[in-house]
């Protein structure tokens, strides 16, 4: 069982532009294709976590308040635990637990949850930043399109260093490039 991020990213490191479109991603060939391996990632997922602004680009995106079969047609009933301290509106049938709490106080709870399997933290870099400075990250797996925004949300708001990173693969996907690290804890 690992904690992972995964995402995908700008080639100069960016998730989302400055106004948190997404819109560059799929503009890429093949983005949406098998060749991204997410179905295979996803099997290996008991559980999910994101902060507040990836929930709401979600159920904005895929206008889950009104077709919330999307939800568990994408995610199935995995549970999902949005980082937030605001009221967010809750996807009917879906397994979503929000919470206030610091990440290291509710990840034993999520390990258990995904009942062996990995939990999938999907983003953003922020909340990723805060499993990877409770030393709670296992591993960072960034799909790099081949588009630069120059500004936005970044991929990892975080100063990690090499004694923390260790690349583990290299993949390609069409036209990303996929690297995976493995994350040691802080010292």
């Amino acid at each position: 069982m690992a904690t992972i991020y995964n995402t995908a990213t700008s080639l100069d490191g960016f998730l989302a532009t400055p106004d948190n479109s997404l819109q560059w991603l799929f503009d890429v060939p093949g983005a949406d294709d098998e060749e991204s391996g997410i179905d295979d990632f996803l099997a290996g997922i008991g559980a999910m976590a994101m902060g507040s602004t990836t929930y709401e680009w979600v159920v904005e995106h895929e206008s889950l308040m009104e077709r919330p079969a999307t939800w568990t047609a994408w995610y199935g009933d995995r549970p999902a635990w949005v980082f937030t301290h605001r009221d967010l509106p809750v996807v009917k049938g879906a397994d979503i637990r929000f919470t206030r709490a610091p990440v290291r106080e509710v990840h034993a709870e999520m390990v258990a949850a995904a009942g062996g399997r990995d939990l999938w933290v999907m983003g953003g870099g922020d909340l990723a930043g805060q499993f990877a400075d409770a030393g709670l990250l296992d591993r960072i797996v960034a799909t790099i399109a081949p588009v630069t925004l120059g500004d936005g949300a970044p991929l990892l708001p975080r100063d990690l260093r090499s004694d923390r990173l260790t690349l583990s693969s290299v993949g390609r996907r069409g036209q990303f490039a996929e690297l995976t690290y493995d994350v040691r804890s802080p010292a």
